[in-house]
């Protein structure tokens, strides 16, 4: 399982940061792990899987 941080997965989205760790916060897109400073680490499978659900239901 490949981890990604809040900036990639931004990045991956076409979000801002502060939009990825609102996700986060209200559990739509939970973090697999936390790193050595407490940010939120996600499951990049999960994050490609919430993209395409997230176009499902008409874009982020």
């Amino acid at each position: 399982m490949s981890l990604v941080t809040v900036e990639h997965v931004a990045e991956f989205l076409g979000v801002q940061d502060v939009r990825v760790e609102r996700l986060e916060r209200e559990s739509l897109l939970p973090a697999t792990d936390k790193d050595p400073d407490g940010n939120p680490l996600f499951a990049k499978d999960a994050v490609e899987k919430y993209k395409v659900l997230a176009k499902r239901l008409g874009g982020l």
